[in-house]
């Protein structure tokens, strides 16, 4: 059974597969995970505020996001596709990890410099027209952050699919790969929100030039975060690239048992009508029961992924993001507990991530994906349980003083919310690794291109990504508002998508 079937569009055979790298390298790579995922973390707690300092209005901010799915939908799946047939003397996924990366910093100057160049060609500054849209910022801004998520997907596919390359056709080194991985997105994930959390970083010498008139503390802060962020990818692509050198790919050459990473066939190289739309459609029955179950997964994250920190500041804390001051302030300290249990989610990521092939070994992939999206579900009704809980306590309290009253929850409340946090770091590894570990061995069943096959897994990710930005807010305004109509919806795809994975997965041949 495999992704593609058969044909002459395939691109590597069982037969050619070279032996698997070294660990060492396969970490090498897996480490550029960690400055993906720095200027993801980022990107997740400061931008959407810097959106609004620059005058974007907040109901276009979301809008803005969906740059993220869109890209990924066109740019995984085109970038795997060519870099599984590319012939130059660097390589396949090296020059595509190059590339992501010399955009990522591109995109780091425009977003960060925004403001500046903004005022530089006429915006005025606040204090000179309040409230008024920073409209050329603006514009460097919406420009910078498509180039942004355009380089990040041009990053994680292809590094994905060199860890498939260097990891053979042993599917237990596919799976530790995938896993190690996600380890460094944890790890990314920390250090991001920690580097965010700071509110003196300009202070440093080193970047003091990032406050000017134009950019207040704030943005000087987020500047410097991406400064950081770009050096640390620089840093673990370069050292990456120089450490696990890939072979140029020679169609008359490459069946060579030595080789170390595995190429496409020479029938693909002859085939003239190959395109990404003929082995889209070429899909095999296993790699659509995985892109089947992995859409489900995701309609049932997205919801969370969107809404965890307003849950925390909303429902759980009873504050508001309008209206009265004091509710504003409970919001706001609500959001920040939101940020620590990210911190904590991110930190069990980390963990987990370690432990993902023993327990795959254990149990099998599918049962172990089963499981951990049964506990997704179940966190996701804590989440129901937990608000009408705190709803409970809010009118024991308002009854017994009189009138409204305008405090934090108890710290049971904290405690419970913080603790779900926490144990969606499980299901969130198992997330982060078995998908795409799962894409590379049925690649390697049937010959496919580890790119392409990556590249496909990203689009059951993207469309409901799309459809949940798109669609939550409406519906939770058509069942009375709040957060927990779409959590009820992530609550549902948790539970199908733990049946889907522990039944309708076919077993891939020889798994080990």
């Amino acid at each position: 059974m495999g992704t593609i079937a058969a044909s002459p569009t395939s691109l590597a055979s069982p037969a050619n597969q070279p032996p698997p790298s070294p660990l060492r390298k396969i970490a090498a790579v897996a480490s550029i995970a960690a400055g993906i995922q720095f200027g993801w973390a980022l990107q997740l707690s400061l931008l959407t505020p810097y959106v609004q300092l620059l005058g974007i209005p907040h109901k276009w901010a979301a809008i803005i996001w969906l740059c993220g799915p869109i890209s990924g939908i066109v740019v995984q799946p085109l970038v795997g596709y060519f870099s599984d047939r590319r012939t130059g003397r660097f390589g396949r996924r090296t020059p595509f990890i190059l590339a992501g990366t010399v955009l990522v910093v591109v995109a780091v100057l425009l977003i960060g410099f925004a403001a500046d160049i903004g005022h530089r060609y006429g915006d005025r500054l606040d204090h000179e027209q309040p409230g008024r849209p920073r409209t050329r910022a603006i514009a460097v801004f919406v420009v910078g952050f498509w180039v942004l998520d355009v380089s990040n997907n041009m990053l994680q596919g292809p590094c994905r699919a060199l860890l498939g390359d260097l990891s053979g056709d042993s599917q237990r080194l596919t799976r530790f790969a995938n896993s190690l991985f996600s380890c460094f997105m944890g790890a990314g994930n920390v250090l991001g929100y920690l580097a965010g959390a700071q509110d003196g970083l300009h202070k440093f010498p080193l970047f003091r030039f990032t406050a000017t008139p134009a950019c207040d503390v704030y943005c000087a802060n987020l500047k410097s975060c991406f400064f950081i962020s770009a050096a640390l990818l620089i840093l673990l692509t370069v050292v990456a690239v120089a450490y696990v050198r890939e072979q140029p790919w020679d169609p008359d050459t490459a069946t060579d048992q030595s080789d170390e990473l595995s190429p496409p066939t020479r029938a693909n190289k002859s085939s003239g009508n190959s395109s990404v739309f003929t082995a889209l459609r070429n899909l095999d029955r296993p790699m659509w029961m995985l892109l089947l179950v992995t859409c489900l997964n995701w309609i049932a994250w997205f919801p969370w992924v969107l809404y965890d920190t307003d849950w925390m500041g909303t429902e759980v804390y009873g504050g508001s993001s309008q209206g009265k001051p004091d509710r504003v302030r409970l919001y706001d300290r609500g959001v920040r507990a939101g940020s620590l249990g990210l911190m904590i989610n991110s930190i069990v990521l980390l963990f987990v991530s370690l432990a993902i092939d023993p327990l795959a070994r254990k149990l099998g992939v599918k049962l172990l994906w089963g499981i951990v999206n049964f506990v997704l579900g179940i966190c996701f009704v804590m989440t129901i349980v937990i608000t009408r809980v705190a709803e409970k306590e809010r009118e024991k309290r308002s009854h017994g003083g009189g009138g409204a009253v305008v405090v934090e929850p108890s710290a049971g409340i904290k405690s419970a919310a913080l603790a779900v946090f926490g144990v969606l770091g499980l299901p969130l590894a198992v997330t982060y690794s078995i998908p795409f570990a799962m894409a590379s061995i049925y690649s390697h069943g049937s010959g496919a291109g580890q790119g392409l096959s990556l590249g496909v897994v990203n689009l059951s990710i993207c469309l409901p990504q799309m459809v949940i930005s798109l669609g939550s807010g409406p519906f939770d305004a058509a069942f009375g508002g709040g957060n927990l109509p779409a959590f009820i919806v992530g609550t549902v795809a948790a539970f199908v998508s733990a049946v889907g994975a522990a039944t309708l997965l076919p077993k891939p041949k020889n798994s080990s």
